[in-house]
């Protein structure tokens, strides 16, 4: 008999207890009273930082390498990015349309590494901390054969190294 008494007595506990571990005593609006992160937002220096506040390519015209004044502005923004942060390297990635032969994109995918490069080491970014590469047509960031397309894939891309 003191078994079932006590045994009654203890489920009688687990399940009192178990009502009360979803409640929250001190706080009536459901919210959590834990101490809450601050949002986190790109690490400091990283790719993800230079895409989200500087902006990682610039484009060009059809069958141009030259920069355009759109394009020295966000390099004028890389360049005071990479100064803030003198321990990253890069790659400059240039890019070309579908159109035209591979021999052609390829060459002109590196003048518009290359102006890239060049417009960054006139603004004091160090030459040793930069790395150029052309992947021609191999690369477009966008599908389609249209005019909205190609623009979008005649572009040099920075990223961190």
């Amino acid at each position: 008999m003191k078994l079932k008494v006590f045994g009654a007595l203890g489920l009688a506990l687990v399940l009192a207890a178990c009502s009360d571990a979803n409640t929250n005593a001190g706080n009536t609006s459901g919210a959590s009273t834990a101490a809450v992160a601050p949002e986190a937002g790109p690490i400091p220096g990283s790719e993800a930082d230079l895409v989200a506040n500087v902006g990682d390519r610039v484009f060009f015209p059809l069958n141009y390498s030259q920069l355009t004044d759109e394009a020295r502005a966000t390099l004028d923004k890389q360049a005071a990015w990479l100064a803030k942060y003198p321990q990253v390297t890069i790659q400059l990635a240039g890019n070309c349309d579908d159109r035209g032969t591979e021999e052609y994109n390829i060459a002109l995918g590196q003048r518009r590494a290359n102006a890239a490069r060049d417009y960054l080491v006139a603004k004091g970014v160090s030459a040793s901390r930069i790395s150029t590469i052309s992947y021609g047509k191999d690369r477009p960031t966008a599908d389609g054969d249209d005019e909205s397309s190609w623009a979008q894939n005649r572009n040099s891309i920075t990223s961190v190294k």
